[in-house]
């Protein structure tokens, strides 16, 4: 389903929709609508599909002490697969899971405790990151999330390895067009091009779901 699509269903939906969701989900099929025109253009179009994904998840609320980004995709993903009865969400990642998502799973260099022990061995400090071992047991565990058919599990996995591809591309730890990491930017792009029109897609079934607050709601004058 295209951005065009989405937004026309959207609209068909607005008066039975909470005004925070409509508005969230308006945003990210805009923020789709714009990752289809950079195709030629993989960072940009992975930028604008993060933002689209921030769109649906972020909740403008104070968080409790210690949880991170990572505690709140957890939320978040299990709030989607409740709401995707017919596993739609599952049968894209099985799909895709022999190319793009296993090759990202498996790439260390979206691995964050690879770059924790990097840091560590620059300063001439010992390594006590433990990356290798970490990234076996969760590369491991993808495959049995799979197997169990656990769609938040493995979702966390996939959302974790492009978190970090996400802050190399945002916080400036990649040059633009780079050949260097070109594998895991163009996974990145077929993975959430393929899973973020499910995601609005099935929080637009969801109806009266409640997904939150949103930031910088429209002020109407």
């Amino acid at each position: 389903m295209r951005a065009q699509a989405l937004q026309d269903k959207q609209r068909s939906l607005r008066g039975t929709l909470p005004e925070p969701t409509a508005i969230r989900l308006w945003r990210a099929a805009s923020w789709l609508a714009c990752a289809e025109a950079q195709e030629e253009n993989p960072d940009l179009q992975f930028i604008s599909l993060w933002i689209a994904f921030n769109a649906c998840y972020s909740v403008d609320e104070e968080r409790p002490q210690g949880l991170g980004e990572r505690d709140v995709f957890q939320g978040f993903t299990h709030k989607l697969a409740k709401h995707d009865q017919t596993k739609r969400i599952y049968n894209c990642l099985w799909q895709t899971y022999s190319g793009p998502v296993r090759t990202l799973i498996n790439n260390q260099y979206v691995f964050a405790p690879f770059w924790e022990a990097q840091r560590l061995i620059s300063n001439n400090q010992p390594d006590t990151s433990n990356w290798k071992i970490r990234f076996e047991k969760s590369s491991k565990a993808a495959m049995g999330f799979l197997a169990q058919q656990d769609v938040p599990g493995l979702l966390s996995v996939v959302l974790d390895r492009l978190y970090v591809l996400r802050n190399q591309l945002m916080h400036g730890g990649a040059t633009w067009n780079s050949q260097v990491n070109r594998p895991q930017v163009q996974d990145g792009c077929h993975i959430m091009m393929t899973l973020m029109p499910l995601v609005i897609d099935t929080m637009l079934d969801a109806g009266a779901e409640d997904w939150g607050e949103i930031f910088y709601p429209v002020m109407k004058p």
